[in-house]
């Protein structure tokens, strides 16, 4: 069985409780801010999870499992109330369930090539079916450096972060690649923003290029809101902002990851919410543990797209099964997020994280000031900071998991931070505590 990740922890499925991560094989305990890779969103053994009711619940759901693209259940009807109520933006329309946040993210870019197509053929630039399938390969997706979007089929086209172990060997797309204008938190203003500009217009005149090289076949525009194992770089609001009328101009989805992003870790529910812009899909995953996309209303401009169940004069139904999986998500996965979504709701966890993750970010910048690390940045309990080296951060990462903070890494020096969005106060400053003694030791 193949295992790559932390072999000095066993850990206690039991023993473990909210931001706590109990450590079997050294028996202790660990402040959990690397949740599962920031898929765990309210820490372990929460109350209502452990309760007798629910764990019946989950226990005769667990039972069976059932293809949920084929056949409905109650707990599944219960599970797309309360995402539509809770979780999914008012200008989405569409919803679709894979189990996977990199399948979450393939099933975007279907949508966006076949919306692509159908448009296409709408608008005379290829007049039947026959052509439309010989322009194909044409199609092509922009997207950043240093982006990181799974590593299924497509996905992989798109994935380029500092570890190429990811990606290389294999076959891949030759789409457009866009220098990434990402923030550089160790300049002063206003140094910081004139270079932050300038290299969003350089970003933009890549994107205008590749638009005039690809007149009918740019699908889609992807971008992570913060690229997350890119090394936690962050875009100006404005430079989002353009992207919407880039893709506008194209007619092309512009598509959100926030399988790490989303689901309240920036203090928002979905990232996008920050900087006022609404993607045509989002991809969700992680945190949410059941995975998928939700789409707007572009995709309804053209007839028979992949969520349509209109039937076509030949009586066929051209938008069937255009998306599809046995599992179309998991059952139980969604009895699970269904009381995630409840807790968050009832505690008020999305509107913790963002007063949480700013006292944390504040008590960052003081615990790194005098050491080597700089450029502390975050947004909610998203948040991160960088060391000079590789080595260094290797040996940062190390001397705070000693001490009992358990972080992770991520680009070429930073550390990041993805505590569960119920962390309290008291639970970020003992974090603080252990990231000064760490450091203080190097």
């Amino acid at each position: 069985m193949l295992v790559d990740g932390y072999d000095d922890l066993v850990f206690d499925l039991e023993r473990s409780k909210g931001a706590v991560i109990y450590d079997k094989l050294h028996d202790r305990e660990l402040l959990d801010f690397f949740t599962c890779f920031a898929s765990s969103p309210i820490g372990y053994n929460h109350p209502k999870l452990t309760a007798p009711d629910f764990l019946k619940k989950l226990g005769r759901v667990a039972v069976n499992k059932p293809s949920n693209s084929d056949i409905y259940t109650t707990e599944m009807a219960e599970f797309v109330a309360t995402w539509a109520r809770i979780a999914m933006p008012d200008y989405a329309r569409h919803l679709f369930l894979v189990s996977g946040g990199g399948l979450a993210v393939e099933n975007a870019l279907k949508v966006a090539f076949d919306y692509k197509t159908r448009r296409n053929l709408q608008d005379g630039v290829w007049k039947d079916d026959a052509e439309a399938q010989a322009h194909e390969s044409e199609l092509v997706v922009i997207h950043f450096k240093q982006a990181f979007h799974g590593r299924t089929g497509y996905t992989l086209s798109l994935t380029n972060t500092a570890d190429p172990r990811k990606y290389k060997y294999y076959p891949k797309f030759d789409w457009p690649r866009i220098n990434s204008p990402g923030i550089n938190f160790s300049l002063p203003e206003p140094e910081r923003w004139e270079l932050c500009a300038e290299q969003e217009e350089q970003a933009i005149g890549e994107i205008r290029a590749a638009m005039a090289k690809h007149p009918h076949g740019v699908a889609a525009i992807i971008i992570e809101p913060i690229q997350a194992e890119g090394g936690d770089r962050h875009f100006r609001f404005e430079f989002h902002r353009k992207l919407r009328e880039l893709a506008d101009e194209a007619d092309a989805m512009l598509v959100h990851d926030e399988v790490q992003t989303g689901f309240g870790l920036t203090g928002k529910f979905w990232a996008s919410e920050h900087f006022g812009v609404h993607p045509d899909i989002i991809a969700f995953g992680k945190k949410s543990q059941v995975c998928g996309i939700m789409a707007g209303e572009k995709v309804d401009q053209v007839k028979y797209n992949v969520f349509s169940p209109e039937t076509a004069p030949d009586g066929t139904v051209p938008g069937s099964s255009r998306l599809n999986s046995t599992w179309g998500g998991n059952l139980v996965d969604m009895v699970r997020c269904q009381a995630y979504l409840e807790v968050i709701e009832e505690e008020r966890l999305v509107e913790n994280a963002a007063r949480v993750g700013a006292h944390l970010l504040e008590g960052l910048h003081s615990a790194i000031e005098g050491t080597e690390a700089t450029r502390a940045r975050g947004l909610g309990l998203m948040i991160a900071f960088e060391l000079p080296t590789g080595e260094e951060r290797a040996r940062a990462w190390r001397a705070m998991y000693d001490r009992g903070l358990f972080a992770i890494t991520c680009g070429a020096r930073s550390i990041r931070f993805r505590p569960p969005l119920n962390l309290t106060e008291a639970q970020a400053d003992r974090g603080l505590e252990i990231v000064r003694e760490a450091l203080k030791s190097l």
